[in-house]
């Protein structure tokens, strides 16, 4: 049996979280995604299957709030956070499920968490 990659290895355990993970109208899901070079967040109300709010560290707002465009890094992570909270509590969303897309809880994805809480979401 061949080992299984990196890949394979979040792929699997993001299954395993999405059975778990249901975003609804009073608590959507906060879906987190890294890329080779960017981070991706969504708020998303699965039972209508609507993204709500997005924020990326390529989106126009992230660079017209911050000044600089892409990266990966955790001081990014956690700026990324920091927005897409705002753009949240801006639509009126505070309490959200939080959706890790496989990746282990630390480094990025524990940043990114931290940020989007201490700006007022709950999860």
């Amino acid at each position: 049996m061949a080992k299984k990659t990196r890949r394979e290895k979040r792929l699997i355990r993001h299954k395993r979280i999405r059975k778990k993970v249901f975003g609804t109208a009073e608590r959507p899901r906060l879906a987190f995604y890294k890329s080779l070079n960017n981070l991706y967040a969504q708020i998303i109300d699965d039972d209508k299957g609507h993204t709500l709010v997005s924020a990326s560290t390529i989106s126009k707002d992230f660079v017209e709030k911050y000044g600089f465009r892409g990266g990966k890094n955790i001081e990014i992570a956690k700026k990324l956070g920091e927005l897409i909270a705002e753009k949240a509590l801006a639509q009126g969303i505070t309490n959200v499920v939080f959706d890790r897309g496989g990746f282990k809880y630390h480094g990025k994805v524990k940043a990114f968490a931290d940020a989007a809480r201490e700006k007022g979401l709950k999860f």
